[in-house]
């Protein structure tokens, strides 16, 4: 029996803090039987300022490499890290890429996916403009990693809103797809739910949607509702707001006859 399980975070500007919280919720989780972890988009800096000494601190001496490299080898678990800034090619724009870097059991890092879809959108909230690619450079590659649970999509929060990106996966083998996110509370409350769900739908594969859920700031609110969806979109957990653990069972068998009663991948024009 297979479990999987999204952890849900309330990240602020302080990385110590964050990570400790984080290391609290993932030994949660395994210690309920998960055997893959993911983590929310920005779990360990939720400031947008402080991104670049972060990235310049992570080259120099990489501790939160090292972190998660520890912890995933400790736990025996695959451990899917949000996403965490790392220098971009370029040190003279000063930018980071937004990067989700996937650990196994044994702490090896094997895979890293950076953000391909930047949110520069307007919101009608407390912090009015988003502008991502102000202080993120935008990556490129899809990415899949092979797992004994089978193949795992790798996406970040606004490329939530892009439906080719997940096809892409589905079409590169992908069974499970994660969404590390930090969702706005008007974006995430409106939109948030019935994109993982379709997403799922679409691709015939498990979502693996974990959101930040709290005030972050007096400008910045997240929406909190992580959830775990099934082939069909179901939502078979969840949690609300907060910090907290949703866990779920990997149904392989409820994955093959999805797509064998509706075959979509070999049915698309």
């Amino acid at each position: 029996m297979t479990h999987l399980a999204v952890v849900q975070m309330v990240s602020g500007s302080d990385v110590e803090i964050n990570l400790n919280r984080a290391e609290v919720l993932i030994r949660e989780a395994a210690a309920k039987g998960a055997q893959l972890v993911l983590l929310p988009e920005n779990f360990a800096l939720f400031d947008s300022q402080q991104l670049y000494s972060l990235a310049e601190d992570e080259k120099a001496n990489k501790p939160v490499l090292y972190w998660l490299s520890g912890l995933s080898k400790s736990l025996g678990i695959w451990l899917f890290a949000g996403s965490f800034p790392l220098l971009g090619n370029s040190a003279a724009n000063r930018k980071v890429r937004s990067a989700l870097q996937v650990f196994d059991p044994a702490g090896r890092c094997v895979a890293r996916y950076d953000k391909r879809h930047l949110f520069d959108v307007d919101v009608s909230d407390n912090q009015g403009v988003y502008l991502e690619s102000a202080f993120i450079e935008a990556g490129d590659e899809f990415v899949v990693v092979e797992t004994e649970m089978g193949k795992v999509g790798l996406s970040i929060c606004y490329d939530l809103r892009f439906p080719k990106h997940f096809w892409k996966l589905r079409e590169l083998g992908a069974d499970i797809i994660v969404v590390p996110s930090a969702f706005t509370k008007v974006t995430g409350e409106a939109h948030w739910e019935v994109l993982l769900r379709a997403r799922a739908v679409e691709t015939q594969c498990y979502i693996l949607g974990a959101n930040q859920g709290g005030q972050h700031s007096p400008s910045r609110e997240t929406s909190g509702d992580s959830m775990i969806i099934d082939p069909w979109g179901t939502v078979v957990s969840r949690c609300c707001m907060g910090e907290g653990v949703a866990l779920a069972e990997l149904d392989s068998s409820l994955l093959n006859r999805v797509r064998k009663s509706m075959p979509v991948l070999s049915q698309q024009r």
